[in-house]
């Protein structure tokens, strides 16, 4: 386990969103993004937010008690969920961020990107094969007067 600064109910609460936002699936043989592996990858990932991070949970725990009158992590899922959507309502930037670092830590999985089909490695040095696309989409931008100054 990854050394972290998040509390018990933190960490807690941070995994709860996690599984909330990528559920594990019997379909695919993928863990939930709460996984503790997982979590770890995240949790590391959050010190470097750490105070955007318990502020947005501090509001999560508001809209909690202001709907349910307790705490996040101990509201049944149901309530969890209605909660969840208030909060992402009305703190898009604090949720995003919560997201943002889920996805990412759910996807650096080695167990996740074989599901994919995918090689768990990093992509450097082999690099991957990416398809070709309309590159005339592009004319449109190219065709554009300049919206720069040159440098010499």
């Amino acid at each position: 386990m990854t050394e972290t600064t998040f509390t018990e109910t933190e960490a807690r609460a941070l995994t709860i969103l996690a599984d909330m936002i990528v559920p594990a699936s019997d379909e695919y043989g993928v863990p939930g993004a709460g996984d503790p592996a997982i979590m770890d990858n995240i949790l590391a990932d959050a010190e470097r937010h750490r105070a955007r991070i318990i502020a947005a949970l501090s509001a999560l725990d508001d809209i909690a008690r202001k709907e349910h009158g307790a705490v996040f992590t101990d509201l049944d899922p149901a309530q969890r969920d209605s909660v969840a959507e208030t909060f992402r309502a009305a703190h898009a930037a604090g949720a995003d961020l919560i997201a943002n670092l889920t996805v990412q830590g759910y996807y650096r999985d080695d167990r996740v990107m074989t599901s994919l089909g995918m090689e768990p490695r990093p992509p450097h040095p082999k690099g991957y094969e990416v398809e070709q696309g309309d590159w005339s989409l592009l004319d449109p931008v190219r065709q554009r007067e300049a919206f720069y100054r040159e440098t010499e």
